[in-house]
């Protein structure tokens, strides 16, 4: 049994071309299915959802044998986790493409702020990324944990500005925020887990190869 673990909306939608060209159509729709496990059109490959940000902690601890996550989520965990199992990462899949970004409210001088050397309040679910993109700025911020609503930080002054994923930055606009710097561009990686490449070696190679194959280029 082949186990892929994938998280619900984007991510998942961009990998169904994908598996459909290595031949796996999953059978049951995620948002209308109450099931965790879903099958597919292979009887030895099988899908199972979970948080994106957990993805990567199934695929190292052999809860599946490959994954697809965000370069954003990938990055935060291997901060977290520095003393892991290596994920082998053999393919950037080109899909759910955003950018990690600094935002602020639009009456909020940020280089100003940042020029005067002033101590901001930073909210943010990826404090890895965020504490090493400031450090090498030498800015010096207090990083407050954050799962979601980012853009109500700044509104409601618990934060001076937000890191946060960003792709149109219609959410921005309506929050009355302001993108004021990119720290990096996001894409989705396949992640395969070491021991399971070693056991499984054929049926994931050619798992990888399809993907490769069907990647749209840039």
């Amino acid at each position: 049994m082949i186990t892929l673990a994938l998280s619900k909306g984007r991510i998942f939608e961009e990998t169904l071309p994908l598996l459909a060209a290595a031949g796996i159509e999953v059978l049951e729709d995620p948002e209308k299915s109450r099931k965790l496990i879903l099958p597919t059109s292979r009887p030895e490959v099988r899908v199972v959802l979970v948080r994106a940000s957990d993805v990567p902690t199934y695929v190292e601890y052999g809860g599946a044998d490959l994954g697809v996550t965000g370069l954003d989520t990938l990055l935060e965990h291997n901060m977290e986790h520095p003393g892991g199992a290596s994920l082998v990462q053999p393919l950037d899949l080109r899909i759910a493409k955003c950018r990690v970004s600094v935002a602020v409210r639009s009456d909020f001088d940020y280089a100003h702020a940042v020029r005067q050397g002033s101590r901001l309040k930073v909210a943010t679910k990826y404090v890895g990324i965020a504490r090493e993109f400031f450090a090498t700025k030498g800015v010096h911020v207090d990083l407050i944990k954050l799962y979601g609503s980012m853009e109500l930080a700044p509104l409601t002054g618990l934060a001076d500005a937000i890191v946060d994923l960003v792709s149109t930055g219609n959410t921005l606009k309506a929050n009355h925020l302001v993108e004021v710097e990119r720290i990096m561009d996001i894409s989705s990686r396949l992640v395969v887990n070491p021991a399971a490449l070693k056991l499984k070696r054929e049926p994931i190679r050619q798992i990888i190869d399809a993907f490769a194959s069907a990647i749209r280029p840039d």
